[in-house]
């Protein structure tokens, strides 16, 4: 077998580098991917500020047609809410973060205290992916020239220190989403008549979970119809049970 038959040609070493080059005028897949996920939190944030205020404001309409009670709760429960998922968001945010600073920083210890050993580890990965012991061998070499750290954090620990999260960026877009969903049940509460808030309320908001099912489902890749029927059901149980919970219990103490 000659020499020249065991080279990897270039087709080859290109598509071993695929995964972390794309072509400049497409999309990173990478940063598709994590604004599709932002865009879904930001979905299912809002819809739960959509069903955790609207249980309030509802539950309270059902023991007084008073306007005062219904803002303090409503606004007690906007607020509330939205700080308990800033600082879940920011915590669960952080620890992602710092673990991730923690791998690249091992890394970095690593591919300066034991080079070869790297390389051949970074060779391994690429034999795994299917490339001949040549080609990965050359695929490894030409991307530890180039770039040894993005080259170990891609392949081994699929880490990109450009995408690593900023924990503050994450609680704000939390706590605004879960305010611009629980915003709704508030004003369709509020706006209208005494007799007709609760029906209000009630229409807008399964509206709203209608439409937060069918863009998270549409994200997601599911069913819509199963997605919407789920939220617009479950949604409607829970509205009528704390509407009755505080009918019951709102009227009955004093």
């Amino acid at each position: 077998m000659s020499a020249d038959h065991d080279m990897p040609s270039a087709a080859q070493v290109e598509a071993a580098e695929s995964g972390r080059a794309t072509h400049p005028r497409e999309p990173h897949a990478g940063g598709i991917a994590g604004r599709l996920n932002w865009l879904r939190a930001a979905v299912l944030g809002a819809n739960d500020g959509i069903v955790s205020v609207a249980g309030i404001v509802i539950g309270v309409a059902g023991a007084t047609t008073a306007r005062g009670p219904i803002f303090t709760a409503g606004l007690a429960g906007l607020v509330a809410g939205a700080v308990s998922m800033a600082l879940g968001e920011y915590v669960s945010v952080s620890s992602q973060r710092d673990s991730e600073r923690s791998q690249v920083k091992q890394e970095k210890r690593e591919l300066a205290d034991t080079p070869g050993a790297e390389l051949t580890e970074l060779t391994a990965l690429y034999e795994a992916k299917g490339l001949s012991a040549a080609t990965a061998r050359t695929v490894a070499a030409e991307l530890t020239a180039r770039n040894a750290l993005a080259a170990h954090l891609d392949a081994e620990l699929h880490i990109d220190p450009a995408d690593i999260p900023s924990p503050v960026q994450a609680a704000v877009a939390s706590a605004l989403s879960f305010t611009s969903g629980a915003l709704l049940p508030v004003l369709a509460v509020l706006l209208p008549p005494a007799a007709l808030r609760v029906p209000v309320a009630f229409a807008a908001v399964l509206a709203a979970l209608a439409l937060t099912g069918t863009v998270s489902a549409r994200l997601g890749g599911s069913n819509v119809r199963c997605a919407v029927l789920r939220v617009v059901v479950g949604g409607a149980l829970g509205l009528a049970f704390t509407y009755g919970v505080g009918h019951l219990f709102g009227t009955a103490i004093h």
